[in-house]
């Protein structure tokens, strides 16, 4: 019978811990470049436009912030999930698959490091 590892070790923990921290950093320069251009009250100028064109310009406003309003929940959740993978790491619980309880692939890791189920797991799902 092969000899199945129960968790990554400290040093691979670590590494994930340094991945980790450097998408959180990107994550929150993110999250303040959407915040600022969904409170960016940009006015460009078109006061003196046609009211068709202003009504125009002003929906797409509208969606526009809607959709950075999106972004930003979005952007959140995933700086959420990154600091539960830290905790995760501290807990030295990092990597285990909440479904079948064995080791997530290490390669999937390094693509999603938040992931909390391995892919046998997310198949089963669907």
């Amino acid at each position: 019978m092969v000899d199945e590892k129960i968790r990554f070790s400290d040093a691979e923990l670590a590494e994930f811990r340094e991945l980790i921290n450097s998408k959180l950093d990107k994550a929150k320069i993110d999250l303040d470049l959407i915040k600022s251009a969904y409170l960016n009250d940009s006015n460009n100028g078109t006061d003196d436009t046609s009211p068709t064109f202003k009504a125009f310009e002003e929906g797409s406003e509208t969606m526009s912030k809607e959709a950075n309003s999106q972004l930003a929940i979005r952007q959140e959740k995933f700086i959420r999930d990154l600091k539960n993978a830290l905790i995760r790491i501290e807990n030295k619980t990092y990597g285990l698959c909440k479904v079948t309880g064995k080791l997530i692939n290490k390669e999937r890791l390094k693509i999603v490091p938040h992931a909390t189920m391995s892919i046998e797991a997310k198949n089963l799902q669907r």
